[in-house]
Parts: C-alpha cells; sequence; structure tokens
C-alpha cells in the first residue's frame, strides 16, 4: 500500500474490543455487583498488592481474584488474551483501552464526536462504539475516578475483576476464587463483546487455550509474570446464556479458518479506461493450482485506519492486497481471492508468488495499533495458509514488506519499511505454532539468527512524530539488532548504498532500516570479537553486540552461498526473471538488472531458498487470455535466495556455490 513515513497523530474509534458490563440476558443486572470488600478494606487491599517493584502487577491479579471471588487464572487469562499483561504506562490503545484490562473509555470518543472531528486526525466522530464504556462501569463499581483506572493497573485489574464478577452473577453461575475456572466460560465469551456466538466462541476458546498452556514473560516495563499451566475443562454449552445471534452464513468466496471473524469484501476488477491496461486493481491467474506458484505471505501494515483502509481497497484505480486486519479485535476482511494477484509489495516478482495481508496501524506507533488480538487472529489465518499452500513456516517465507527486495537500483530507496521496527516477529511465530528458536538438528557456528527478545530489547530510534526534529521515539520494545562499522558502541553504523548513495553511515530514524537485523532472520559468521559478533551485510562487515551472558543471535542449522571460484563478485538481484530465450514471441523480454549490492570472494551469505521459480507471469491487459496475456512464463536459470542485509535478494547458481555449514 502506498503510505507516508510519518502518520498523524490522532485517536481512532472502532468497534471496542474489551471486557463488557453490559449482558445480552433478557433479565438484564440491576444494581451494582455486592463487592467482596467495603472501600476501606479494598484500599488495603490495593495497598498489600503494592505499585512498584517487578512482582507488583501479578500481586494485583491475586489480590484482585480474592476480593471478587474469581480464579486468579481466569482473571489473569483474560488480560493476556487482550493485552498481554502490559499496563501501557496509562496510554489507552486505539480502541480507548487501558491498562492491563484493557477498560474502554467511552468519553474519549464522545470528546471526539462533541468536537466534531471529521477523522481527517485519526480520530472518527460518533457515539461510544457500541455503547462500551467499561472503565467508566468498573469505576462506578469500585467508586474511584476514572483518572485513577486509566493510569494504576491494581485499580485496573481490580476494575477488570469486579467486571468479570458481576457477569458471572448475572448469569446464575457460580462465584468464588476456587470455583472451577471452567464455569466461567461465558463470562469470559462475553469479556470480548463479540456480537456473534461464533466470535465469543473464539475469544472464549483463545483464552481457555491459553490457561491451560500457561505462560510467563516480563513486560515492557518490567513487570514479571508467570500463569502455571491449569487443566481445565472449559463448560462451552454456557454459550447459549448469552442470547447471541448467529454469525451470517459465510461468502463462498472467502478463505478463512473455521471459527475466525471473516467477511468477504471485495476488491474490484474492472476497467476503468479506454485502454486495455487502464484497470485494477488486481490481476486474475490460477495460483491454486500453481500458476505461478504461492511460495511467501508478506506482512504490512495500512498506515491508515480501518476505514480509510476499507475505502483505499474498494478503488478500482489504487492498489490491492489479499486480507486485512482489524486492530482492536482482528477481525479480518478479505479482499482478492489467494489464487488471483494483488499490487501490494511493490516488486511484481513478489508479488506474482505472496499473499499479502495488510494490518490496521502505523508502524511508528507499534504497540498502541499491533494489540494481541491483531496477532492472534493475523497468526491463526498465516497457519492456515501456509498449511493451505505448503508454504515453509519461517522468516524466509512470511516476511516482511520490510524484506521485499527493490527491483532494480532506483528503487531500492523507495521500497517501503513497514511494518517496522515495533512488529513483535518472536511473539508472531510463537502463536503461529514455529517459534524462531526451533534452530535445526545440528547448528553451526557459522550461521545465527537474530533473536535479541522484544520487550527488554529497546534499540534506539528516532523520528517517530512528526515535527521532523529526529527526537527520540517513546520507548518500546523493538525487533532488530543494530548494525556497527566496528565492535563498539561508538563505532558509526554501517552503510546502506540503496538508502544512502552518498555513502554516508545509516541513521536510528524508524524509517531507515539500513543498519538492522531483524528476529529470525539468519546470517553468515563474519567474525567475533568479545562481546560482538560479526556478520556478512550488504556487502561488508557489520557487527553487532552478542553478549554471552545475553546472546541476541543464537547458532543455526543450514547452508550459505558463496561466489564460485575465479569470480572476484558476483551480482545480486531482486527478482527471479527468466533468461531471453525462454520468452515467447508476442511477450517482451523482462530485463533482469543487478542491484547496487555484490558479494566479493571471501564473503558468505544465508541461503534461504535453493528452489525458488523462475518465471515472469504476464498480465497486463484486462481480461487478458494466452497465449501473449495472463500466461506463466518459466525459465531454466536457476536462482537462490539469501539474507543479503535487512532485505531478501537473488543470486544466480551459475555464480555462486552452496556450502553446508559446520
Amino acid at each position: 500500500m502506498t503510505r507516508s513515513t510519518r502518520p498523524t497523530p490522532g485517536r481512532h474509534r472502532r468497534r471496542a474490543l474489551a471486557l463488557a458490563a453490559t449482558t445480552t440476558l433478557a433479565g438484564s443486572l440491576v444494581g451494582a455487583v455486592a463487592l467482596g470488600a467495603t472501600h476501606a478494606d479494598a484500599a488495603s487491599t490495593s495497598a498489600s498488592a503494592g505499585s512498584t517493584g517487578p512482582t507488583a502487577r501479578g500481586a494485583a491479579f491475586g489480590a484482585a481474584a480474592r476480593e471478587f471471588g474469581v480464579p486468579q487464572s481466569v482473571l489473569e487469562a483474560v488480560s493476556y488474551s487482550q493485552t498481554r499483561w502490559e499496563g501501557h504506562a496509562g496510554q489507552h490503545s486505539t480502541d480507548g483501552g487501558y491498562g492491563p484490562m484493557n477498560l474502554v473509555d467511552g468519553t474519549l470518543f464522545a470528546d471526539d464526536a462533541a468536537e466534531g472531528k471529521d477523522g481527517t486526525d485519526g480520530s472518527t466522530p460518533g457515539a461510544v462504539p457500541g455503547g462500551v464504556d467499561t472503565l467508566g462501569k468498573a469505576a462506578a463499581l469500585l467508586g474511584l475516578p476514572r483518572q485513577t483506572l486509566r493510569t494504576s493497573d491494581v485499580a485496573n485489574i481490580r476494575g477488570g475483576a469486579a467486571l468479570l464478577a458481576q457477569e458471572q452473577r448475572a448469569l446464575g453461575l457460580p462465584t468464588g476464587v476456587s470455583s472451577d475456572p471452567g464455569a466461567w466460560y461465558a463470562a469470559v465469551a462475553h469479556a470480548g463483546s463479540a456480537t456473534t456466538a461464533d466470535d465469543a466462541r473464539e475469544f472464549a476458546d483463545d483464552t481457555f487455550a491459553q490457561l491451560q498452556a500457561g505462560s510467563a514473560r516480563t513486560t515492557t516495563d518490567g513487570q514479571t509474570l508467570a500463569m502455571a499451566a491449569t487443566r481445565v475443562t472449559p463448560q462451552t454449552a454456557q454459550l447459549s446464556r448469552l442470547g447471541l445471534r448467529a454469525a451470517a452464513k459465510r461468502d463462498p468466496n472467502l478463505e478463512c479458518p473455521a471459527g475466525l471473524p471473516c467477511e468477504w469484501d471485495p476488491a474490484p476488477y474492472e476497467q476503468y479506461g479506454p485502454g486495455a491496461g487502464d484497470y485494477g486493481n488486481h490481476d486474475l491467474a490460477r495460483r491454486d493450482v500453481g500458476s505461478p506458484k504461492i511460495t511467501t505471505i508478506v506482512i504490512h501494515d495500512t498506515e491508515a485506519t480501518w476505514d480509510t483502509t476499507l475505502g483505499l481497497i474498494a478503488d478500482p484505480t489504487y492498489v490491492s492486497w489479499h486480507y486485512s486486519i482489524r486492530s482492536e479485535d482482528g477481525y479480518i476482511a478479505q479482499h482478492v481471492p489467494t489464487k488471483d494477484v494483488a499490487w501490494h509489495a511493490g516488486n511484481w516478482y513478489v508479488n506474482m508468488h505472496s499473499i499479502g495481508i495488510e494490518h490496521e496501524g502505523f508502524a511508528p506507533q507499534g504497540a498502541t495499533w499491533f494489540t494481541e488480538p491483531m496477532y492472534r487472529k493475523s497468526a491463526k489465518l498465516v497457519a492456515y495458509l501456509t498449511q493451505k499452500y505448503g508454504i515453509p513456516v519461517d522468516r524466509a517465507h512470511i516476511i516482511g514488506h520490510d524484506q521485499v527486495p527493490g527491483t532494480t537500483p532506483s528503487t531500492v530507496a523507495g521500497m517501503h519499511w513497514d511494518p517496522g521496527p515495533y512488529w513483535d516477529w518472536s511473539h508472531y511465530f510463537d502463536l503461529i505454532g514455529k517459534p524462531l528458536s526451533d534452530v535445526g538438528p545440528k547448528p553451526s557456528s557459522q550461521l545465527v539468527r537474530i533473536l535479541p527478545g522484544f520487550n527488554r530489547n529497546q534499540q534506539p530510534v528516532t523520528g517517530c512524530d512528526t515535527s521532523g526534529s529526529g527526537n527520540p521515539c517513546d520507548p518500546q520494545g523493538t525487533n532488530f539488532v543494530s548494525l556497527r562499522q566496528s565492535p563498539s558502541d561508538a563505532a558509526p553504523l554501517v552503510k546502506d548504498l540503496g538508502l544512502h548513495p552518498d555513502g554516508s553511515a545509516s541513521t536510528t530514524d524508524v524509517a531507515d532500516m539500513g543498519a538492522r537485523a531483524a528476529a529470525g532472520t539468519d546470517y553468515a559468521v563474519a567474525g567475533r570479537q568479545g562481546d560482538w559478533t560479526a556478520i556478512w551485510y550488504l556487502g561488508d562487515i557489520a557487527w553487532f553486540k552478542n553478549p554471552v551472558k545475553r546472546p541476541t543471535a543464537v547458532p543455526v542449522t543450514g547452508s550459505y552461498v558463496v561466489p564460485k571460484a575465479g569470480n572476484a563478485s558476483v551480482p545480486v538481484y531482486g527478482r527471479a526473471y527468466p533468461e531471453a530465450s525462454a520468452y515467447p514471441a508476442g511477450i517482451l523480454v523482462q530485463t533482469v538488472t543487478p542491484l547496487q549490492y555484490t558479494i566479493k570472494a571471501g564473503q558468505r551469505y544465508a541461503l534461504l531458498d535453493a528452489h525458488i521459480p523462475t518465471d515472469y507471469y504476464r498480465a497486463s491487459t484486462f481480461a487478458g487470455t494466452p497465449p501473449t496475456d495472463h500466461v506463466d512464463v518459466m525459465g531454466q536459470d536457476v536462482y537462490y535466495e539469501i539474507d543479503l542485509g535487512h532485505r531478501v535478494a537473488y543470486v544466480r547458481a551459475a555464480d555462486v556455490d552452496i556450502v553446508q555449514a559446520k
């Protein structure tokens, strides 16, 4: 998607995913929940939970569970499904949710409506989304000001517990800290604010699966929490108590896992001008039968709000992508059949072979938009697509838009950098079911995989605001290690001639990827010195901090490529088109132009895929037909895919040798 590098900050009203304090039962709630403590006792309980120290948040869950008679495991699992226990330092998410329980403050959106906001600043006018004001309802139950629940994790967790207990009582179900967690299924399902039974079931099933698996992590602000794996039998029959409507029958065109909230919102395939090439916004193909073959999934963010995104995909004169995923709840809209070629990557070869998934959000704001529900549902979609098309589940085949190479030297600088430094690749692959820590049976000291962690890996990033002043970005987890020209924190960042053709060093600007090695990417080792490791990167050596006691990379099984003997250097490419002799009459030969980078003798680069297609899908006219249009030209030339730097690249097999790493 075409996007600016600087979003306009602002609030965006979306359908809320948060603990709902309303009920769909015929008998609605009357009055407040019977609290398990007086206000004085509650204050004492809050104080005992503590407000500082690395275990304060965990203690708050235990205290709130006892106070309101909610099993602690249930309370923790609901919070984890919403925020992964993050407090976000008193800042609200894009649905207006605050704190570890993501309690939605509906007054944010009421203020927008009163001010007549038209959405151009990232806000959307109107009333509270779906009538949700769970923060206000929780504040009323606790007798506390709204601001307290916005800024105090202890109060926020107490509010979430109070709402869960209120719903459980309204449903006529047992309460108590020692009650069966499985008997809270309906209350948990209700906590997802779903409007259909299928969506409520999906949220509850996901939450109980997390409860049964357990989890332990350290949050961005240093809180250490652990939820023990709990054997539980969810009482799924309770779902009928919520009286939710059944989901509408799915469109037969929809390609989406059963149980996920998805809809078919087709992008237009239509002619808008007199010429045969005046059409949009994607191309028909037969990729379901391998023409061309689908090998890759590209992860994007929209740099736009949900409404803007859906407006753009409906424009035949604009570009296209296969799926959009909403930030607040992970809701999925499919626009283009996966068998067809969408125009999303800025590289036709990659378009030919990929499925594009856009995620609502702005890369410089990161975690504000990249929510846990979005990660979870996106991961389920990707797991479904990789299984359907036999796509390997690794960072060579599930890539960011920021890994797509330029096609020629002139296009390299303009390639996109989303989803950016704040997308949590490690967590994403955990959710897909293939952790990036799976390094193979015989890891080699000659290859490393970047695994710096995320929350505590806060690399310096600048320029996230619109001022143009290069101010430091607000601290949050990052997905990369910084690369330097020598093994020293004082050394300049490495150079990228594609992004900085004047030969200057890369910068820490949020959009400058030139000196970053991202989580899950593999590189050939060029040397080691103390706490530093060197890798081959963009035709040169790049150093990153890799302490023995806290490593940021691990050895990995695999192979690398080296220039064939006698080659002083070999070219690299941004696409793998066929040789000229493969093109039939009537189809213009596509030139394969070397990029500005080269692999010199003595260098080596991690091999990602030795079996990529060498082809060119000719599709340049509306409803074109073979033999000159909508035809996949197959070549005999062989290319390999490698990790060249922060983007993948291709090399001719005739130029390099493959070496098994030892």
